[in-house]
């Protein structure tokens, strides 16, 4: 095929779940097409599966050896990376700016960019919501990047040499938001207390830690089904996890969270995870339609409702059903999606109608270590009323990520990723100590 002097340009703002997985099957599909020219853009240089980075956070995952290398990545799957941090938009021109990136001196490492875009797709992902909580951004722990995750497990490594070193001492971890990242990472914490003692830190046993799980709402896990939710309650609390429902925070402090009865909760670490927003720079680039979460409102084909060149998939993205529901920020969603704007992408190019989104939940699946993991399969089909624990759990919540890895590598190679972790963990210690 003869390559035209402007071929048409696919933009992607955003290297998570959804993004990631849409330039490598965009990337494919026009491989031989000189014509269409994909690009995925970044701030970061590698990508962690989200729902991970509570592992990440414990040390149970090395994300220097599980992390996806995004130029690596591109060279192998035909579309091209920008790192860059997305700071401005301009509809007009169709024209994208990418903030200037500096060193850790303050020198320039890579100047301020404009990239051009025929069709552009918001896929930039959510941040926690703090919901301007005083004293959660100077004091709290937050887990949406693998770069604040890493600086939580340093902080958690010290944590755990001091309490060692301590008579009888005691590690107080405060953990705010009921959801699957509150409830997996308190249930992760234990399960790297209990190997602490295999690497010389003898005193730091379970019995040295204390987890707070924080809830506003009445129970944990608010957004699936109470039997799912109940059956997490009990394995944490089994663990030692002290589960405060009904409970909430008015501030936070350098000794702790200050409850609506104006009650200090001591902890030596605090971590905020409750809610999911869209960044909030977006209110400032366009002027986007968006709702209280700060989510771009898309019509049914996902595409902007006021710019049909501009698609929004993944967490940031704010797409209501025919029932009147609104799809959940999900992993499983924005897998769904970015299969949906590559079909539209094709049928936008080719000047047919495009197919509006009509989201399937599969179930919901939560993972306590590897002490249980509970959930419902099939939501859509059994109303969510397929309740499944123990072993067979486990093997659909890992399968999740195996069907993540191959959107994004292929079957081949994501098997050999697979083969590679596994002989990985015989020479690897269990946790990340360093």
């Amino acid at each position: 095929m003869k390559k035209i002097e402007n071929p048409h340009r696919i933009l992607v703002i955003g290297g998570g779940a959804g993004g990631l997985e849409l330039v490598t099957q965009l990337g494919h599909r026009y491989r031989k097409n000189p014509n269409i020219q994909v690009t995925l853009v970044d701030q970061k240089r590698s990508h962690i599966w989200k729902p991970l980075l509570h592992e990440v956070a414990t040390g149970t995952l090395d994300p220097s050896t599980d992390a996806v290398v995004y130029p690596a990545h591109a060279a192998k799957h035909y579309y091209q990376f920008q790192l860059g941090s997305f700071c401005g938009l301009d509809q007009e021109k169709q024209t994208v700016t990418l903030a200037e990136i500096l060193d850790e001196n303050g020198e320039q490492v890579l100047p301020e960019r404009h990239l051009d875009y025929d069709t552009l797709i918001l896929a930039i992902g959510s941040v926690s919501n703090d919901f301007n909580t005083p004293g959660v951004k100077d004091n709290c722990f937050f887990l949406d990047t693998a770069r604040q995750a890493d600086r939580f497990h340093d902080a958690l490594i010290n944590n755990f040499l001091r309490t060692n070193q301590q008579d009888e001492g005691v590690l107080k971890i405060a953990i705010v938001g009921g959801g699957a990242t509150g409830v997996e990472l308190a249930a992760e914490l234990y399960n790297v207390t209990t190997m602490l003692h295999t690497y010389g830190l003898r005193k730091m046993t379970a019995s040295q830690l204390k987890v707070q799980l924080i809830e506003a709402g009445p129970r944990i896990l608010p957004a699936l089904p109470g039997r799912i939710s109940a059956a997490a309650r009990k394995e944490l609390t089994h663990l030692g996890v002290e589960v405060c429902e009904n409970t909430m925070i008015k501030s936070a402090t350098s000794e702790g969270f200050i409850n609506a009865d104006d009650q200090l909760m001591e902890a030596d670490m605090m971590i905020w995870a409750a809610g999911v927003k869209a960044p909030d720079f977006l209110a400032d680039l366009y002027k986007f339609e968006l709702n209280r979460n700060n989510q771009i409102m898309v019509k049914p084909s996902l595409q902007c409702s006021n710019d049909e060149n501009i698609f929004v998939i993944g967490d940031c993205c704010a797409c209501q059903q025919a029932d009147g529901s609104w799809v959940p920020p999900r992993a499983q969603s924005a897998h769904q999606m970015a299969s949906l704007v590559k079909q539209n992408i094709e049928l936008q190019l080719n000047n047919k109608p495009l197919k509006s989104f009509i989201y399937k939940d599969h179930g919901s699946l939560v993972n306590l270590s590897r002490y249980s993991t509970v959930g419902s399969l099939m939501g859509n089909l059994t109303g969510n009323s397929m309740f499944i624990e123990g072993k067979i759990a486990r093997v659909v919540y890992i399968s999740l990520y195996r069907m993540h890895q191959i959107a994004i590598h292929g079957f081949f190679k994501a098997m050999m990723v697979y083969i590679a972790e596994k002989v990985g963990k015989v020479v690897r210690p269990k946790m990340k100590l360093h």
